[in-house]
């Protein structure tokens, strides 16, 4: 009982949208959506990331190379499985925590950027998620 409770708490996001905030394309944006249809925008990360992400989207993880697919082989040789990607805030930044499977273990690396969290959790198809209250916050300022 207590296990859904704290999952009440998490509202789970796709990535809808990427594009650029400059026709440089030095910028990247990026829309994240809930299953309630409401969204927020995300920037102030590279442009190069948000390629990748939409690359990913595509089904495209392997024609360019990338630290994405090179974390990937890593990953797979050990049996490593990327579970889920949790995007929060840290003082005025979004950060992720990254949570693995390995061996019938797990594990999380903690405070990456949230652009390549996202980017990671894209190649893999996996959930992201974000704390209600945070979403509800920040879908209310677009």
């Amino acid at each position: 009982m207590q296990e859904d409770k704290k999952e009440d708490e998490y509202v789970y996001v796709k990535v809808t949208k990427v594009g650029f905030a400059d026709p440089e394309g030095a910028q990247g944006v990026l829309v994240l959506t809930a299953e309630d249809g409401r969204s927020f925008p995300m920037s102030a990360f590279s442009g190069e990331v948000a390629e990748y992400i939409a690359r990913f989207q595509r089904g495209d993880r392997v024609s360019v190379p990338s630290v994405y697919k090179m974390i990937a082989e890593l990953a797979d040789s050990q049996s490593i499985f990327l579970t889920e990607v949790e995007v929060y805030e840290r003082g005025n930044v979004l950060r992720a925590d990254l949570y693995f499977n390995c061996r019938g273990s797990s594990f999380v690396l903690r405070n990456y950027r949230a652009s390549d969290s996202i980017a990671l959790a894209t190649y893999y198809d996996v959930p992201i998620k974000m704390k209600k209250k945070l979403f509800d916050k920040l879908a209310s300022q677009v």
